[in-house]
């Protein structure tokens, strides 16, 4: 069998992933029958099946299934590879680190103050990116390290965890729910997320967003101009932070994020039944870089040694 080609990974991932020939060749930015001819080559040359076509839809088999993880995985390395090489070539090194703004868990100055003393450090660039994005960052190679919440993809990955605090739940100052001190998921039946799920699910690090989920009261409102999109579209905290005084979503927030923005409009509540948010540091595995080794032996070191802040508002004034 001849080696696969990244063209080949690259078509195929993007028929997978779209599960239409159609709109992965608009992506491609080619027309559909080379596509087709060439998933089919593929196909024959694997000797399997890998997409499962009829009239009406598109499928992935077991094997395609199989080979959607590892061409994305391969795709990745290559992707890295070559930007990692870019990198090392610059005049001046730099660590990149890429991060959420504000998901930080007020480490980060003291970080970089330890980072600045250790031998191997470099000048550090901040990759910033919306939840979720920093693992994929990290694997592409747009970043050497990162501090994210967990849960997130590890593949390829290594990682620490460094602080762990309480999930709090935004929501309007005068919304009948602030009235309590302490809440359950069970409380926010009948809030959705943006995208249709359940609010009562609880958070979801890595989702589009803050610092967690935020949902949207269903059914229709005094506004109609606040629909799901203007939530979903909500990417900074300045946007999120009106939608939820204004009561039109709530959103959930680590602890520290909460103490680092009180404000009058908005009452953060613990959630009794929610799991922490965990703040870790991840890097590449394998990975030889002594410039790398040096921000994870800082960032474990703070982390070991910060003072608990103290206790989270209920409600604060601006």
């Amino acid at each position: 069998m001849n080696e696969l080609e990244t063209r080949q990974l690259r078509y195929f991932v993007a028929v997978a992933e779209e599960l239409h020939f159609g709109r992965a060749a608009k992506r491609l930015g080619m027309t559909q029958p080379p596509l087709t001819r060439a998933i089919r080559e593929l196909e024959r040359q694997l000797g399997v099946q890998l997409l499962e076509r009829t009239t009406r839809r598109v499928t992935l088999t077991t094997a395609g299934e199989a080979l959607l993880q590892d061409a994305r995985t391969a795709l990745d390395a290559v992707s890295a590879a070559a930007r990692r090489a870019r990198h090392a070539g610059e005049p001046t090194p730099m660590l990149r680190l890429a991060l959420k703004a504000d998901i930080d868990g007020g480490l980060l100055p003291q970080i970089l103050d330890a980072y600045a003393q250790e031998g191997a450090s470099l000048p550090v660039q901040l990759v910033l990116g919306r939840v979720g994005e920093q693992a994929q960052a990290v694997r592409d190679g747009r970043a050497d390290t990162a501090l994210l919440l967990s849960p997130f993809d590890d593949r390829g990955l290594d990682s620490e965890p460094l602080l762990t605090e309480p999930f709090l739940i935004a929501m309007a100052a005068d919304a009948p729910l602030a009235a309590r001190t302490c809440l359950h998921l069970t409380d926010l039946a009948g809030w959705s997320l943006p995208d249709g799920s359940p609010a009562d699910q609880g958070p979801v690090t890595g989702r589009h967003g803050t610092g967690g989920t935020h949902a949207r009261r269903p059914g229709p409102t005094k506004d109609e101009a606040f629909t799901a999109d203007t939530a979903q579209d909500a990417s900074d905290l300045p946007q999120i932070f009106k939608l939820v005084e204004l009561g039109r979503i709530v959103c959930f927030f680590p602890a520290s994020l909460t103490r680092r923005y009180p404000r009058s409009a908005i009452a953060y509540r613990p959630v009794q039944d929610v799991e922490p948010a965990t703040l870790s540091v991840a890097w590449p595995q394998h990975s030889r870089s002594t410039a790398v080794a040096a921000f994870v032996r800082a960032a474990t070191k703070v982390a070991a040694t910060a003072q608990p802040e103290p206790g989270t508002p209920q409600t604060a004034t601006t």
